[in-house]
């Protein structure tokens, strides 16, 4: 993810609006694997980094988390 926080906040917006899309959210995936909200948005913007959160991620939207995080990988 840049390190431009407009950047950032516009690949996040896009990231919400592709799981909309798909019928779930990051509050959901979140729900699903027990961790906060808070905790989702974070690692959705780049500000903090968890594999797992990213995989839950990519898997909801059918790609895998390298592809759709390729800076962090």
């Amino acid at each position: 993810m840049s390190t431009d926080p407009r950047q950032a906040f516009e690949n996040h917006e896009r990231l919400k609006a592709e799981l909309r899309i798909r019928g779930t959210s990051l509050a959901q995936i979140g729900r699903d694997l027990g961790i906060s909200g808070t905790s989702m948005s974070l690692v959705g913007l780049g500000k903090h980094r968890s594999k797992r959160i990213e995989r839950a991620i990519a898997e909801a939207l059918g790609t895998t988390p390298e592809k759709l995080y390729p800076e962090r990988y």
